[in-house]
């Protein structure tokens, strides 16, 4: 079982550490550390916290790149947002969640979750 799970996800880890090597071939530390670093400030955090609510990715297969991303120059704080958005919101799935729980409550989820990740990105910020 444990064999056939791994085999499943082997596709996306692969394709996440390819994806993850163009990027960090592709775009300089410097660029990094701008849009998503210390200095890129609020407008960082509101960055990475859209790309978090928007993609798809398995929480497994984040966490390397969100390494890489703090290796190659991204905030603490922006780096927790996104892991956080990643798993908190979803967009992507927002249709299925509207069907099934109601659109008040499903929006009221993903708008309060999408505040809630970024609080929880700057204290991680101050913290670590």
């Amino acid at each position: 079982m444990a064999l056939r799970s791994f085999l499943r996800i082997l596709p996306m880890v692969i394709a996440t550490i390819i994806l993850i090597g163009l990027i960090l071939g592709f775009v300089s530390k410097e660029r990094i550390s701008e849009v998503i670093g210390e200095q890129a400030g609020i407008k960082g955090v509101l960055i990475v916290a859209s790309l978090g609510a928007i993609l798809h990715i398995p929480s497994i297969i984040s966490f390397p790149l969100a390494a890489s991303l703090l290796r190659g120059g991204a905030s603490v704080t922006s780096v927790a947002v996104f892991i956080t958005t990643l798993t908190m919101i979803g967009i992507v799935t927002l249709p299925v969640e509207i069907k099934e729980l109601g659109r008040k409550f499903a929006i009221l989820r993903n708008s309060l979750s999408f505040i809630i990740a970024i609080l929880i990105g700057l204290i991680m910020g101050r913290i670590l």
